[in-house]
């Protein structure tokens, strides 16, 4: 049994709308032994380690199903068996995850399976599979493992397990926080594999890590750590603090304690969480032994006066009490029979009771401090304690060590509440923690004694959500409305764009047109991520890496996102829903790769677009394929986009109310109207928009009507999607690889990124639409990782509509040899009767495309497919003809520089431009 692959599923995907790990398992020999064939052995034991298995449906769906399922009618195999231990291994580490599915892959690989479950935190959701196939091969005859040995610790590799994940989990505190925003429906990001969270997306942003907020001040933060100067302070303000000395050395700590003169306190300078304190101590040795465990934490040493009471906490919000905890260290009750030890194991039995914060209270180590308490009233671990004897295992209270809350919010006296407000903000923190010890919290301090012992700047929240005893405090809701008044905004806008061709494009004149509407956008396309114009990263960013970078700029307040097949099928999307979300098409490409075969199978993942669209799905109404996924969306509102006027759908579906955005013909031309609930919106003619070579480029037509459809959803006004559609062209600079025009040779050259027969086909069409004098040239190829067919389909869709083809092969291979794929296109044309001397095969990018610029004369169309954009755009406006024939004068004259436009442009992008004279400047941000 092996894995033998891993997918991490960020968003939504084709197996759920959250997260989920997707395992491709492998389980050998092991196809032969489901549960019932392996025994009631295996059952019991596996049950015994996993005793939470037991509350499993299954398809039962029922307490009891899953046990159910692996002994009746031959049991199940191994595969579904491992999904539900490691849903059940996250459960034991603290979360809460129930979905899994397991499905055989195929006839044609028998013993292969699909197991996808639930996962929370990626690091952790991984390792609960592979420890979940360790367990499984564990409890396996001996001969039938391989994966562990005689060496395996169960026991130790789940609490390994356990501390693995809660390092790499939210804490608590942090965790409450995230709650208390997804109950508010504010969005939110982990910025780091600690407890740094952006709660809202763009310009709404605000930020926490642990209960520290992006409003605390940070002199606030360093006066609450500063132990001696937030003694000072609330002294100095009449506020009740206990008397104190700051010590380097063991000799001044016992100089202190006398000069304090009773029991005294000794804690680290700048600790936290409890950690080296001890308290109630007289004796020269007990100071000297507790000097050195707080000297283990700070070099400085606090030695304070011993207040008698109890320790509380209290919680104090944005200028409000919020809750208020009676604390009580770490202990065990005498029954007169138990050892100490024996009454731990007692009290660690609890089953609220686990590893560090995996669950409402810790458990308690018997310890070098415990055994120190235990010294100090002179017992041993193996001492029986009288009948009802308390006897303290911790000298702090903190919850990590072990301590147990008792809420007390109800009960606080006003001026113990009025003491905590005025100590948080005498220190200026918005949340914070003050610890005080009194007698009883339901009377003043003022008559029966007390004393702030710190102010915390970062105060757990676990003890007031959770407390052992009392009612629980929500302490995270305050604390979100303080960031988020109610009303505020925390999310942006984001609209998602998927299809086989034109989404690149499209979701360029998107965010062109939020920019003209008055929106900072941020955009992610197949060459980079934009904000607000500007290009801050270079690749492809289509997938959840780039969506996360857009939505964590603070800067924007829109988020377009191109929405690529490879990032979906990979890892999902990276979002987990979309304002508007719209499909443009579905065409043949990268089929037969990553298990997509068919077009339907494409579709159903290029779906999960609008299958998360909120407020509006927008389709392609003459797609089949995409017309069909109306039956998948749960949006509020469905808007189809047609060319075809008299479309029999669409139409019924306007005159119910329905929105739509149609092309529809006209006296000057065509018109792109909008449909919204029985409104007609003529909204402009299409050979208005720079972007459809005056309205011949129909497949520009087609994103523009797209777009318009999708800003309109979006609620930006008419007048501003007119001018983005208007201002939005297909230059290299504004859309490079996206049939950019080159007019400054004799000829005409057209540029373009298709790389499948369908994008191909549309361009082969716009080549025929348009004026040429003389002869259409072509420049052909296909990624080589294509299937055969495919390449075959891309020759056959030109062929016929040049006078020449130049057949040529990516720079990458992709598993070809360095001819192939221009030899299959090659012989593609010709079988589609295409002449053999109107052929040429040159592999190499830069030879076929300076060919065809050669063969250029006047009046000739030279179509370039190009696949390194930069460089074959470059070559084009550099090209110089061999011969007397003149270069054109660029149509922008400079003097003082001797570069086209499109030169400069080039050199723009690049970051520098360069004049005759050798001066050096950098790009302007609004070239």
């Amino acid at each position: 049994m092996r894995i033998l692959n891993r997918n991490v599923y960020v968003g939504p995907s084709q197996y759920a709308k959250f997260p989920v790990i997707r395992l491709e398992l492998d389980l050998g020999e092991l196809e032969q032994w489901p549960t019932a064939k392996l025994g009631t052995g295996f059952i019991d034991a596996l049950v015994a380690a996993l005793p939470g298995l037991a509350d499993h449906g299954c398809s039962y769906r029922e307490a009891g199903g899953f046990i159910r399922r692996m002994r009746e009618d031959g049991g199940t195999w191994l595969g579904h068996v491992l999904e539900h231990v490691a849903i059940e291994l996250q459960n034991i580490a603290g979360e809460d995850v129930t979905f899994g599915r397991t499905r055989s892959i195929s006839d044609d690989r028998p013993g292969v399976y699909s197991v996808v479950y639930e996962y929370t935190q990626r690091e952790e959701g991984i390792a609960a599979g592979e420890l979940a196939l360790k367990l499984l091969d564990s409890l396996l005859p001996a001969e039938l493992r391989t994966v562990t040995d005689g060496q395996w610790d169960w026991d130790s590799e789940r609490d390994d397990f356990i501390r693995y994940a809660q390092r790499r989990a939210l804490g608590p505190s942090t965790a409450s926080l995230v709650r208390a925003a997804e109950e508010r429906g504010i969005p939110w990001l982990r910025l780091n594999q600690q407890s740094l969270v952006q709660l809202g997306h763009g310009k709404y942003q605000q930020r926490i890590q642990a209960t520290i907020t992006g409003r605390t001040p940070h002199i606030a933060v360093e006066l609450a750590s500063d132990k001696e100067e937030t003694n000072k302070i609330l002294g100095s303000l009449g506020l009740p603090v206990p008397r104190q000395v700051l010590v380097n050395s063991q000799t001044d700590a016992l100089k202190a304690a006398r000069k304090l003169a009773g029991p005294v306190v000794l804690k680290p300078y700048n600790g936290n969480h409890g950690r080296g304190i001890t308290i109630n101590i007289t004796d020269d040795d007990e100071i000297r032994a507790a000097f050195d465990a707080a000297s283990e934490i700070s070099r400085s040493v606090i030695v304070e006066t011993f207040q008698v009471g109890d320790d509380h906490r209290l919680l104090v919000v944005n200028g409000e009490l919020i809750a208020a905890t009676k604390r009580t260290p770490g202990h065990v009750v005498g029954d007169g029979k138990l050892t100490v030890t024996q009454l731990l194991d007692e009290v660690n039995s609890d089953p609220r009771r686990g590893v560090g914060h995996e669950k409402v209270l810790t458990r308690i180590e018997l310890d070098r401090e415990a055994n120190m308490m235990l010294e100090r009233v002179g017992m041993t671990a193996e001492s029986v304690p009288a009948a009802g004897d308390i006897v303290y295992l911790r000298s702090t209270a903190n919850l990590s060590t072990g301590g147990t809350a008792t809420d007390v919010t109800d009960s606080i006296h006003p001026d113990n509440r009025d003491m905590a407000v005025r100590a948080v903000r005498a220190i200026g923190l918005d949340v914070g923690g003050v610890d005080f010890i009194t007698p009883n919290i339901a009377e003043s301090y003022k008559s029966i004694g007390g004393a702030i012992c710190e102010i915390n700047a970062a105060p757990g929240f676990r003890m007031h959500i959770a407390p052992s005893e009392g009612t629980p405090r929500d302490a995270a809701a305050p604390v979100v409305d303080m960031l988020f008044p109610p009303g505020t905004p925390s999310r942006v806008p984001i609209a998602a764009v998927t299809g086989t061709n034109g989404k690149t494009t499209t979701a360029r004149m998107l965010a062109h047109i939020a920019k003209m509407a008055g929106f900072t956008p941020g955009l992610t396309t197949t060459d980079g991520v934009y904000i607000d114009g500007q290009r801050t990263v270079e690749g492809d960013m289509t997938g959840p890496v780039s969506a996360r970078m857009v939505l964590s700029d603070p800067q924007i307040d829109l988020a377009v996102l191109e929405t690529a097949r490879g990032g979906l099928l990979r890892a999902g999307m990276g979002v987990p829903e979309v304002d508007v979300g719209a499909v443009i098409n579905v065409a043949s490409d990268h089929l037969g790769i990553k298990g997509i075969d068919t077009l339907e199978q494409l579709a159903e993942i290029k779906r999960i677009v609008v299958e998360v669209a909120r407020d509006c799905a927008v389709l392609n109404a003459d797609d089949p394929n995409v017309l069909k996924m109306s039956a998948y969306t749960d949006a509020a509102v469905i808007c189809y986009v047609t060319m075809n006027p008299s479309h029999p759908l669409v139409r019924e579906h306007i005159r119910a109310g329905g929105r739509a955005c149609a092309l529809e013909a006209g006296i000057n031309g065509h018109m792109i109207t909008l449909y919204d609930k029985g409104s007609h919106i003529p909204l402009m003619w299409t050979h208005l928009i720079p972007a459809t070579m005056e309205g011949r480029a129909l497949h520009n037509v087609q994103n523009a009507m797209i777009a318009a459809a999708m800003a309109f959803s979006l609620g930006m006004k008419l007048d501003a999607i007119r001018h983005g559609l208007r201002t939005f062209d297909t230059t290299f600079f504004q859309a490079p690889g996206r049939m950019n025009v080159y007019n400054e040779h004799p000829f005409k050259v057209v540029m373009d990124y298709g790389h499948n027969a369908h994008a191909v086909g549309m361009m082969a069409e716009l080549a025929q639409r348009l004026d040429v004098s003389g002869r259409r040239i072509v420049v052909l190829a296909g990624p080589g990782d294509r299937r055969d067919e495919d390449l075959r389909a891309i020759a056959q869709t030109v062929a016929g509509k040049f006078d020449h083809y130049i057949c040529r092969r990516d720079d990458g291979l992709r598993g070809r040899d360095g001819d192939e794929v221009p030899r299959i296109m090659a012989r593609a044309l010709q079988a589609a009767g295409v002449a053999e001397d109107a052929i040429s095969q040159i592999p190499d990018e830069q030879q076929a495309v300076d060919a065809a610029l050669k063969m250029g004369s006047t009046g000739d169309l030279v179509l370039v497919f190009a696949d390194a954009l930069t460089r074959t755009w470059k070559q084009i406006i550099r090209f110089t003809p061999d011969g007397d024939m003149p270069r054109p004068t660029p149509r922008v004259e400079i003097p003082e520089l001797q570069t086209s436009m499109d030169e400069r442009l080039v050199a723009a992008m690049e970051g520098v431009v360069r004049d005759e004279r050798g001066l050096r400047f950098e790009r302007e941000e609004n070239d």
